[in-house]
């Protein structure tokens, strides 16, 4: 075993040489096309200094030897501007976008790469896709041009009723999700998976609501209550989770909160002191790793006075690094040849790029809101509170199949 090790440190050891040795210095520009505007601006701004961050982090480590350049572009949300900035993004010799909030936009930008590529042969571009997370997009609308970074809504709902199936004390479940393909998946997917694993358990009340429209959750909160629902499902982010969230602790209601997306910028805060024990999360990470991310974190919190939750992103430099190396190249069309299949340590394990679909294989967490203690200190936005890990599920819990008929170059 000892020899094996040295092995393969040997051949990675000789990896990382030949890749620094190709395009030592290189400068690889990434367009980030995401809110920096309006009310999902401040988790757009909070990811795109995690994208700054780990391009700096990265850019000094990466096997490759590469140097990563962040160009930023405020797509106020719309499908329709981040086709401008995808256009603006060519213009300016971009070979590599990255986009996470909203599966509307994605799909308009894994369409309009999928155009670009055939159209313009040699100036192709991959799209790294770190928080859209419509499994249509490794299904029926996989391309190769796209990788996902993030587990996307079946895999989080199959680790999140794998849990759910042993709480007996979950018998009335309210589904309230925003009205796009997200949360509608969300829906979709907690009825199917609810109804395989826990059918004596009742929905009682579902509604889809306008995306990063609704100012007071109140009437829905209300509708929730009277339903008699003991838990909610939902994959709400930003201020439509934290708007959410204050409503139920000003409204008193008193159910379970099953969510995607606790960590992200705002609820934390609108949560504060209450729901302690009541609000879980499932996660590809959370705060309290420790390690690697656990220091990333910690700098993080100084330097940008704000939590870095988004760990998709240095998997992606992560991966994208790795694949240069192993390409000898940071040419899109043999980066991407290079990362089906690819795989990884990371700081939450081994992870796959599985090569059928492009969709990242790897494990995840559920965790509890609770008050930060010694053994689980992290606090983000300084509530005192944080998400304590409570069950970790291996990769192959958590993998859902595909559909996806990947349609190669040549």
């Amino acid at each position: 075993m000892k020899f094996a090790l040295q092995a393969v440190a040997i051949a990675a050891l000789s990896l990382t040489m030949m890749g620094a040795h190709a395009q030592k210095g290189e400068t690889v520009k990434i367009a980030l096309i995401d809110p920096q505007t309006g009310l999902m601006g401040p988790v757009g701004m909070n990811q795109l200094r995690s994208w700054q961050f780990f391009a700096e982090k990265f850019s000094a480590t990466n096997p490759a030897g590469v140097k990563f350049e962040m160009v930023a572009f405020d797509n106020k949300l719309s499908p329709a501007e981040s086709l401008n900035a995808f256009k603006a993004a060519l213009d300016q010799g971009v070979r590599y976008i990255a986009q996470g909030n909203g599966s509307s936009v994605a799909g308009a930008l894994i369409d309009a790469v999928n155009k670009h590529n055939e159209r313009n042969p040699g100036k192709e571009v991959i799209f790294l896709n770190y928080a859209a997370v419509d499994p249509d997009f490794t299904n029926s609308k996989c391309s190769y041009w796209h990788f996902r970074f993030d587990a996307d809504t079946s895999m989080k709902m199959e680790a999140m009723t794998t849990f759910m199936k042993d709480q007996k004390d979950v018998k009335a479940v309210y589904l309230l999700n925003q009205n796009y393909s997200h949360g509608q998946q969300v829906a979709k997917f907690a009825k199917e998976n609810l109804a395989r694993k826990r059918p004596d358990v009742k929905i009682v009340g579902e509604d889809l609501h306008p995306l990063a429209q609704v100012r007071d959750f109140a009437p829905y909160i209300a509708k929730i209550k009277a339903s008699g629902a003991d838990t909610v499902i939902t994959g709400n982010w930003g201020s439509d989770l934290a708007l959410m969230v204050k409503a139920a602790n000003e409204g008193g209601y008193t159910g379970k909160f099953y969510t995607y997306y606790t960590g992200v910028t705002g609820t934390p805060t609108a949560l504060g002191m209450g729901g302690e024990g009541r609000v879980f999360q499932v996660a590809y990470q959370h705060y309290n790793m420790g390690g690697q991310m656990g220091k990333w974190g910690d700098e993080f919190k100084a330097k940008f006075k704000d939590d870095m939750y988004t760990g998709a992103i240095p998997t992606a430099f992560n991966v994208l690094g790795a694949a240069m190396a192993k390409a000898k190249s940071a040419d899109p069309v043999k980066v991407a040849a290079a990362m089906e299949g690819l795989k990884v340590m990371n700081f939450n394990g081994e992870v796959e790029v599985r090569k059928m679909d492009h969709q990242l294989q790897q494990p995840l967490y559920l965790t509890v809101w609770q008050k930060a203690d010694k053994k689980y200190p992290y606090s983000p936005e300084n509530t005192g509170m944080t998400l304590a890990p409570v069950k970790e599920f291996p990769s192959y819990v958590s993998s859902t199949p595909t559909s996806c008929d990947m349609k190669r170059p040549g």
